[in-house]
C-alpha cells in the first residue's frame, strides 16, 4: 500500500486538489469528511460530546453546533485537548480501515490521505510514504478562506495560528505544489505529480 498524505493550511486549496486526484481515479480518504461523519446526528461519538461538553453546543434539531464548539475549544486549551482525545483516535481508526479496504478491493497504484493537521498529529506520518503540501501565500489563504465561508479575517487568522506554520509545513514536506494561481494551473501541477508518482509506484512493486 502506497499512501500520499496531503496537507496544507486553511484556504490553501486542499479540497480542490483532492477533488482532482479523485478525478484521476485515485482513492481519497479525507479525515475531515470522516470527522463530520463520526459527529453526525445519531452517532455514538455525538452522545459523548454532549456528555463531556454539554447540550448547549447542540442545535435544536440535535445536530452539533460546530461553529460554537470550535470557538469554545480555541479559547480553552484543556477543552481542545478533551475533544482531540475523543475524536482523533476514532478518526485515525476509520481512516486506516478505509485505506486497507481500498487496498484490498480497488488495488490502486496509490491512495491519497487528506489530513489538515498532518504535521501536528504524528500518528498519520507512520503510514505515509510521501507527504504532499498544497501551498500558497498566507494573505491568499485568508482571502480564500473568507470567500468560501462566513469567517472574518480575524477568525481565519486564529485558525491559522492553531495550525503549524507555513514555513514548518514546507520544511517537513516531501513534495510541495504551489497553488498561488488558477485552478487549471493547480490541476496541471497535480497531473505532473501524479505521472511521476505512478512511475515510482510501478518500480516499487
Amino acid at each position: 500500500m502506497y499512501v500520499v498524505a496531503l496537507t496544507g493550511g486553511i484556504g490553501s486549496g486542499k479540497s480542490e486538489a483532492s477533488r482532482h486526484f479523485a478525478s484521476l481515479g485515485i482513492p481519497v480518504v479525507d479525515t475531515d469528511v470522516i470527522a463530520h461523519a463520526l459527529t453526525a446526528l445519531g452517532s455514538p461519538l455525538l452522545n459523548e460530546i454532549e456528555r463531556i461538553f454539554g447540550a448547549h453546543f447542540f442545535n435544536d434539531d440535535g445536530t452539533l453546533n460546530r461553529g460554537k464548539l470550535r470557538q469554545h475549544i480555541f479559547s480553552d486549551a484543556d477543552e481542545k485537548a478533551k475533544l482531540e482525545q475523543l475524536l482523533h483516535p476514532a478518526i485515525y481508526e476509520q481512516a486506516w480501515q478505509t485505506l486497507q479496504n481500498n487496498e484490498q478491493n480497488l488495488h490502486p497504484s496509490y491512495q491519497l490521505l487528506v489530513v489538515p493537521l498532518l504535521f501536528e498529529n504524528k500518528r498519520y506520518q507512520s503510514i505515509a510514504n510521501t507527504t504532499l503540501v498544497i501551498d500558497c501565500d498566507e494573505s491568499l489563504q485568508i482571502q480564500r478562506a473568507m470567500s468560501r465561508s462566513k469567517l472574518s479575517a480575524d477568525e481565519v487568522k486564529k485558525l491559522m495560528l492553531a495550525q503549524t506554520s507555513r514555513e514548518n509545513r514546507r520544511n517537513l514536506a516531501d513534495a510541495i505544489i504551489d497553488n498561488s494561481g488558477t485552478v487549471h494551473e493547480l490541476t496541471e501541477k497535480i497531473n505532473e505529480f501524479h505521472k511521476k508518482l505512478i512511475k515510482t509506484c510501478i518500480v516499487s512493486k
